[in-house]
């Protein structure tokens, strides 16, 4: 592949959100202050700069945020069937990083290197509990509270605030996947 720049990068954001922005769904949990991939920053924030992350980090945000507005099938793991929430963490995974993950929230939680709240970086995987039931949902964080995932029945793939009330009294923990991951 050949050595992609900064900007290259914020051209393939910006092209996911214009391609995506019509096939976006309603919010099936209610307003949960969902955000356009417009206001997802790219700069120094709670996190570091866009500049100094890691290329896997990189290639696992560009390709989750290509997907936005896939929508959500249960069992679902590829564009063409649509996502659940772990179905789409591990494609992206597998597409950006060659990693094979396991299919489930749960399982997908037991992988990496568990990190605070505080410490959160892009590419990182972020789980939560939806279904009364600890590490029942898991998401890609992007930066500056954001997170990307597919959620329930009628959703589709997009960014969502993990402060917003709903995803903030259900947050579980967050792991950090490892490149040597197998």
């Amino acid at each position: 592949m050949s050595k992609l720049t900064y900007s290259h990068y914020l051209i393939c954001i910006a092209l996911a959100l214009v391609s995506a922005s019509c096939a976006a769904t309603p919010n099936a949990v209610g307003n949960t202050n969902t955000t356009d991939l417009a206001q997802v920053p790219i700069e120094k924030g709670n996190t570091e700069n866009s500049e100094d992350w890691p290329e896997r980090a990189r290639e696992v945000l560009v390709k989750a945020l290509s997907l936005t507005g896939i929508s959500y099938k249960y069992g679902g793991s590829t564009p063409e069937t649509g996502f659940d929430c772990s179905g789409f963490v591990r494609y992206v995974y597998h597409q950006a990083t060659s990693l094979t993950l396991p299919h489930g929230a749960k399982a997908i939680s037991q992988l990496g290197k568990t990190v605070s709240k505080s410490e959160l970086q892009p590419g990182d995987l972020v789980f939560f509990n939806t279904l009364k039931s600890a590490f029942s949902h898991v998401g890609i964080y992007v930066g500056n509270n954001r997170f990307i995932h597919s959620p329930s029945s009628g959703g589709g793939v997009r960014v969502e605030n993990m402060q917003s009330t709903y995803w903030k009294k259900r947050f579980n923990g967050a792991q950090r996947i490892d490149s040597e991951q197998k």
